[in-house]
């Protein structure tokens, strides 16, 4: 595999109607800015495992890119575990990783792309290392997104779903759908965050 680059991530796949559906995301960073306010994003989904973790580390990605200090992090409903196929996934895209808790496993991811490294691993939305206000709760997947009607504290909830990798867990196809989940996300996050002024 070559190595990665983030001149390798496309915003220009976009598409139209995720656009549409990113927009809240767009007004909510640049109203906070605008303000100099404090721009926290609370990336949710069920477990906490995949979907929201990728959100987190891209959205930080972008956020160091294009030089706008926001906060990001992760939370879900249940503790489960970072899963370890999101791990691999992010090791080839140049991220580093070192595994610091075996119990639910903490991971801390580090690379080029973020000032300071990341620790990722399962907990929930109102874990004490997340914002408990002035935070938008960003809804990752469809479960989440029905379950979780009010999240306490979150200044905007923001619905933005995506399709769970998970569905091609030990198959033949696992490595591609999981990387091609996490491109998606950076794409997404990196246009995001390039419409902010």
């Amino acid at each position: 595999m070559m190595p990665f680059s983030i001149a390798d991530i496309q915003i220009n796949s976009v598409g139209e109607q995720r656009k549409n559906v990113l927009q809240p995301i767009i007004d909510y960073i640049q109203s906070k800015k605008n303000e100099d306010s404090e721009i926290n994003l609370n990336f949710i989904c069920t477990h906490n495992s995949r979907r929201s973790q990728f959100a987190q580390v891209w959205a930080t990605v972008a956020a160091s890119i294009y030089n706008i200090d926001a906060n990001c992090f992760s939370g879900g409903v249940e503790i489960t575990a970072c899963n370890e196929r999101t791990i691999a996934s992010l090791k080839r895209f140049g991220f580093d990783n070192t595994l610091i808790d075996n119990q639910n496993p903490h991971y801390t991811l580090s690379s080029d792309f973020i000032l300071k490294p990341i620790v990722l691993f399962s907990k929930l939305v109102d874990d004490e290392l997340n914002p408990t206000t002035n935070f938008a709760a960003i809804m990752t997947c469809s479960h989440a997104d029905e379950n979780c009607p009010f999240i306490a504290g979150a200044d905007e909830r923001i619905p933005i779903l995506y399709n769970d990798p998970k569905k091609f867990d030990n198959t033949n196809k696992e490595k591609q759908k999981y990387d091609e989940r996490s491109m998606q996300m950076a794409a997404e996050m990196f246009y995001v965050f390039s419409k902010i002024k």
